[in-house]
């Protein structure tokens, strides 16, 4: 069994900053991959950023210049540092990890922009 725990949403103001951060537990042999979605109602989830296990990163047009994806191996840990934040952002992020072929989710973490 695999578990993943998202933190650090909340809300922000516009142009403010956030750090979510992602714990993987449980049956873990190696993460392939490391990524952060979001959703908001009505639409569909959509790719923020991922990185792999050597380290290659990918973001989406949006974000680009904005947030900033890391990752620790060996903690199974990972990070979304969002940066001028705008009320476009606001959110459920989830954390996503492929590992052996098979994907996992966590169960979210709510980001709202708003002044």
């Amino acid at each position: 069994q695999v578990h993943l725990v998202e933190s650090g949403g909340g809300l922000v103001q516009p142009g403010g900053s956030l750090r979510l951060s992602c714990q993987a537990s449980g049956r873990i042999f190696g993460i392939a991959v490391m990524g952060w979605y979001r959703q908001v109602p009505g639409k569909e989830r959509e790719l923020v950023a991922h990185i792999t296990s050597s380290g290659s990163t990918n973001y989406a047009d949006s974000v680009k210049g904005r947030f900033t994806i890391s990752r620790d191996t060996a903690k199974n840990t990972g990070w979304l540092q969002m940066s001028s934040l705008k009320p476009e952002d606001t959110a459920i992020y989830y954390c996503n990890i492929l590992q052996l072929g098979s994907y996992y989710w966590g169960q979210g973490t709510q980001v709202t922009v708003s002044s």
